[in-house]
């Protein structure tokens, strides 16, 4: 019996708490993630994890082997990839997740001219609003925004995005124009999927919680219900730039707008990325840079990788 069999399993089983998850993990039977993780207790002579009908869990002994298998299977990713990709060129399996409208607006286009360009790249694309565990799930990359707390992330700065507080005019012309946060109180408010809307007043930042009989957890939603009249909504700029632009909706309390939050590429942390990583990260970097034309004012000592905690973003 080789020396790794089992271990695969053992991460995949102890990161996703599950050896059905784990086993979707890897494309194999639940029954051989079983088999092989018990194979590997009886060689260790330890028990890894405790089993029940519901859920799975790690022992101490488990955790801190977990903890040692991880770091051997990245220094041995890290070497399989040295390897096969010598001449540069992405190679193998990517797999990417995002956010449904900013993924399908941004991030799918350009993710689909990369795959074009490299094709021994295989690609798979998960977009969800739901923050996704990369590392539980064995994801290679995701691009996010908002605050992200995970040491075993590393996040690089990609672009930047802008809030904005808007209406349509017809919606104005009946209910008027808030002169200030205070008069948010006494409008019809289009709450979506963040239910807390940020401000900047006197140097401070200011959460409002928006009140209204509308809500939708979906962006698009909420765009249409403001072009119709129905409310004031807060979007990010890629879901309402365009109709700002054409006069559909107006830009409302500008001298209060929040700071632009940071666009990331999100990945698990390893001593050395892959190319396929490292080169579309790059890549979407340079394409979203050159989209924004020259908007994003981050000073040089934020872009570039970072290690996440409290400050970076998700969403």
């Amino acid at each position: 019996m080789a020396r790794w069999d089992g271990i695969d399993e053992f991460i995949a089983v102890g990161e996703t708490e599950s050896f059905s998850r784990a086993a979707r993990r890897l494309g194999i039977s639940t029954s051989h993630v079983s088999r092989e993780v018990a194979r590997l207790e009886d060689r260790l002579q330890v028990r890894l994890l405790y089993r029940t009908t519901r859920h799975v869990s790690l022992t101490d002994a488990g955790r801190a082997f977990l903890d040692r298998c991880r770091r051997l299977v990245d220094e041995r990713e890290d070497m399989y990839a040295a390897v096969s990709e010598q001449d540069g060129a992405p190679k193998g399996h990517l797999r990417l997740t995002c956010s449904i409208a900013y993924g399908e607006r941004y991030i799918v286009p350009l993710v689909n001219r990369f795959a074009a360009d490299h094709p021994q790249l295989a690609v798979t694309i998960d977009l969800s609003n739901r923050v996704v565990d990369l590392v539980g799930e064995g994801f290679d990359l995701a691009v996010r925004t908002g605050n992200l707390h995970d040491s075993r992330l590393i996040a690089t700065r990609l672009a930047s995005r802008t809030r904005h507080l808007c209406a349509a005019p017809a919606y104005l012309a009946r209910h008027g124009m808030p002169e200030s946060l205070d008069d948010l109180a006494h409008h019809r408010c289009l709450v979506g999927t963040t239910e807390v809307w940020q401000f900047r007043a006197g140097g401070q930042d200011v959460d409002i919680r928006p009140q209204g009989s509308w809500r939708c957890n979906s962006g698009l939603a909420v765009v249409d219900a403001a072009l119709q009249g129905l409310g004031i909504c807060q979007l990010p700029d890629f879901y309402v730039a365009d109709h700002l632009a054409a006069g559909r909706l107006v830009p409302l309390l500008d001298g209060l707008r929040p700071p632009d939050e940071g666009v990331w590429a999100v990945y698990p942390h390893r001593r050395h990325l892959s190319p396929k990583v490292s080169l579309l990260i790059e890549f979407l970097r340079n394409q979203l840079e050159e989209g924004a034309a020259g908007d994003d004012d981050a000073p040089p000592d934020t872009v570039g990788a970072r290690r996440v905690g409290t400050g970076l973003h998700s969403c």
